[in-house]
């Protein structure tokens, strides 16, 4: 996308329209942070005058401002800088039968993780990601797999005390 210069060589004002994007969609977020925050109904208590409603509607208007200020930026003609890191090459296209598979292997976890319980979503997660980007030894990532998905599902369990689902693996784990 080529963007209109001015005589510096600097963008032109009003020419970022992925920028104002962003701007826009940090004012979304922003809005629902504090509308949901309004919407929360705690009673009031004594020992916590503070309450669970602040650090959202902190959150939300510092979303807000940041998104008038990006606005602002771009309008008077700023512009974020490309991407310039060593292993980027910005002429090439996205490489579709990698993000494709990637994304596949997310969509998979989200369906099997309820019924399936985590190791077994966890694991084709993992493997399917690692198939994704190129892994061929199909028995070591396998055991791979497996491994990670058991340490995050004990990980979790012993260590942060959340019960991720064990499916039908329940009375096994």
């Amino acid at each position: 996308m080529t963007q209109q210069a001015t005589a510096a060589g600097k963008p032109a004002a009003g020419t970022g329209r992925s920028e104002l994007g962003i701007a826009a969609l940090l004012g979304v977020a922003g809005a629902v942070v504090l509308w949901d925050a309004s919407r929360l109904v705690v009673p009031y208590s004594v020992s916590d005058p503070v309450g669970p409603k602040t650090l959202p509607i902190i959150i939300g208007s510092l979303l807000l401002v940041t998104a008038v200020m990006l606005a602002v930026n771009v309008l008077r003609g700023g512009r974020g800088q490309a991407e310039e890191g060593e292993d980027v090459d910005l002429s090439h296209p996205s490489d579709w039968k990698t993000v494709l598979p990637l994304a596949g292997a997310f969509v998979l976890n989200i369906l099997l993780i309820g019924v399936a319980g985590w190791v077994v979503s966890g694991t084709l997660l993992f493997w399917g990601s690692v198939w994704a980007l190129g892994g061929r030894n199909y028995v070591r990532d396998g055991v791979v797999s497996v491994t990670m998905a058991l340490l995050t599902f004990y990980g979790f369990y012993f260590g942060l005390d959340i019960k991720l689902p064990a499916g039908i693996l329940a009375g096994i784990l």
